[in-house]
This record gives C-alpha cells, structure tokens and sequence, in this order.
C-alpha cells in the first residue's frame, strides 16, 4: 500500500503542474463518496448532499465569483471504502477530472491516504467526517468540517464518568481502522486520567462477525460501561451477542454510531444507549432547520451527520472560492485557511490555524427508536 501511494503521489504531482482546466464558465468539484463497501449509507448520505448543495447553487444562476458567474460540475466517484480505492479515485478527479478542489472521503481510513495525494498536488480537499487526526496533520490543503477524535474521545470518557457515573470502563474497536483505533486510545487515556480503570481493551480486524472470545473476557471484567467506537454496521452485531453472553453495563459509542441503520440493524438492543456526533435534528437551528427541510423533501428522509457535515463542507468551498475571488487552487486554499467563523448545520466552526476546525459535538440517546438530544459538550 505505502508503494502504491508513492507512485500515486508522484504520478499527482507530475499532473499538477498542468493546473486546472474546465470549459469557460464552469468550476468542477470532485466528491469521493463510500457509496460501496462496508458503509455503502455514509457514501449515498454524502452523494446526496453533495447533489443538493450544488443543485441550489446552479439553480440560482450559479456561484458568482469576481463579478462572474460560474455552473458548478460535481463529479462524483466510488471510493468503495477501501484506502487504495480512495487513493486512485482522488488522482483520477485531480488528474483527469481537473477539478478545483474535492469533498471526501469520509472515513478516515479513506480520508488519510487521499489527503496525502491532495496535499502533494497542491489541491484542496474537505473531509466531511473523518475526524482521525491524521487526515490533515502537517497538511496545508486539507481541510474538515468535523471535529477530531482528540476532542470527541475526551468528550466520550468525561460522559461515561460524569452523566454514567462509570468507575470501570471496556473498550472494543477494529485496529485495523485508524478512526476506531484513534478514537480508542484518547478514550482510555482520558478514563483513566480522570481516576477511571480501563478493565478490559479488546480488539477486533476489519470484517470480523463473531465477536464472542473479546466480549466474554469483558463480560467477565464486569465494566459499568462499553465503549463501542465502531461503525453502524458493525456495532448492533456487537451489541447484541455481548447481551447474549450475558453483558448487564451500559453501552457508549462515537459518531460512527450516527446512521438510522444501527437502529434498522439492532432494533430494541439499541434502545437506551448514547453516542457523541455532529448535530441533533431536533433542536436544529433556522439553518438546520431549512436544509432538513429541503432534504426530505428531496430525498424523503431525514439526513444524518454525514449529509449535515458534507453540506456544511460545501458551503465552506463556496464560501471559499467566492472570497479567493477567482477559480484557483492556491487562492482557494488560502481563502480557506482564513475563514474565521462559519455558521452551518452543524453549528459554528472557525479555522485557527490548522485544516481542523474549532467546534462543539452533541450527546444523543437512542429513545423510542429515534436519536434524540441529550447535551452539548464544547471545546
């Protein structure tokens, strides 16, 4: 894989100093989408909102730039949730797409070697929902709309102390996925720092079913609470075989959580449990409220955190590229990187500095089949 990439890298940075082209008039956005593999939910949420927020754009005339107004193309490729995949689709928008800047991937295991290439190309790129510190650390083109697993796993600890009342804690996460195992680490070190005990760390590889030796020895350790950062196709399966072997603890996850698929898949086994995540759809903002409104009646759903987050990463493109005031890679980059304050669905979020974003997360419990806001915890 890190040959692969190299190759990869090098083959962007030789293309780049072609530049961008697009037909007069016309700005094209790269989306690099999950919309098959393991979390096929994460990359449809994601295309949908990648359509909607340039849809708005285009219908109304398009986004002016420098006095002129210009059509939005979005090109929108698979990048099958698999790392070498994301890292071919991002040189294929750059190379062959020549697109302005891309949205995308999500997951971090996706985000973090496709943000390599982006940055070696010089393009800019926003991840909608990879919070893995890696994805932007040292980078100058790499951007997200979402906050980082540093914040969101002391987020998750201090609840599992405070609100649980938790003195003994277990953990199990896919070590083969950056955003479980990052997610992990920062939990277990902030529970134990704050005077909890970390009973039982357990781990499990990337499509894994049976779950059953790691959830006996927590079952055993008798923790207050399992701690869950994994994915919502995974986490019904282990919640449900850790009840049938006999687990009685509370249930506590990340924002991998945040798809109405965990409570298709595990139905009343999730009933109770809390998890941290971007926004709260019921106690939306006007902005939230309007974008909310838009999607169901686009799409007739509500649109989860992924959608909210990928909508929100648009508009900080647009909201960029208007600023550089022309449709350049560099100028937007910087127009980015100077955006002090942004009001979107998911809260208000400011750049300082670094491609991570200043912003605060939300606590939901999963009551009566839906997701329904707890509390917010801020940076």
């Amino acid at each position: 894989m890190k040959r692969l990439l190299a190759l990869v890298v090098i083959a962007c940075i030789a293309a780049s100093v072609a530049g961008c082209t697009s037909k007069p008039g016309e700005i094209k956005i790269g989306c690099n989408a999950e919309l098959t593999g393991s979390i096929p939910v994460v990359g449809q949420s994601c295309k949908n909102a990648a359509v909607m927020a340039v849809d708005e754009v285009n219908k109304a005339g398009g986004l002016e730039v420098g006095g002129r107004k210009y059509t939005i193309t979005l090109l929108i490729e698979d990048n099958e949730d698999k790392a070498e995949s994301a890292a071919a689709v991002t040189q294929k928008l750059i190379n062959q797409g020549q697109v302005l800047a891309m949205i995308g991937p999500n997951a971090s295991r996706n985000a973090i070697p496709a943000a390599s290439i982006a940055e070696a190309s010089k393009v800019p790129m926003i991840s909608p929902w990879s919070t893995n510190p890696k994805t932007t650390d040292g980078k100058k083109y790499i951007f997200r709309a979402c906050f980082i697993d540093d914040f969101q796993g002391v987020v998750c600890a201090k609840f599992a102390l405070n609100n649980l009342q938790a003195k003994t804690a277990a953990v199990l996460y896919d070590v083969g996925s950056e955003y479980n195992k990052g997610i992990a680490e920062v939990f277990k070190k902030t529970f134990e720092g704050s005077g909890g005990k970390i009973v039982s760390f357990e781990t499990y590889t990337t499509g894994d079913k049976d779950f059953s030796s790691q959830l006996t020895r927590i079952k055993n350790a008798s923790p207050d609470v399992l701690f869950l950062p994994n994915y919502y196709s995974e986490v019904p399966l282990q919640v449900q075989q850790a009840y049938k072997l006999g687990y009685k603890g509370k249930f506590l996850g990340g924002d991998s959580w945040g798809s109405p698929e965990l409570i298709k898949l595990g139905g009343a086994d999730m009933e109770g449990h809390f998890f941290s995540t971007h926004y709260a759809p019921d106690i939306a903002t006007p902005v939230a409220q309007n974008f909310i409104k838009t999607y169901k009646e686009k799409y007739g759903s509500t649109p989860d955190d992924v959608a909210a987050l990928t909508y929100d990463s648009f508009s900080l493109l647009f909201q960029a590229i208007k600023a550089a005031g022309k449709p350049d890679r560099q100028a937007v980059r910087d127009a980015l990187a100077g955006i002090a304050k942004f009001e979107g669905v998911t809260g208000v979020l400011q750049f300082k500095g670094t491609g991570d974003p200043v912003k605060s997360a939300v606590i939901l419990q999963i009551k009566d089949g839906n997701f329904k806001y707890f509390e917010t915890a801020k940076p």
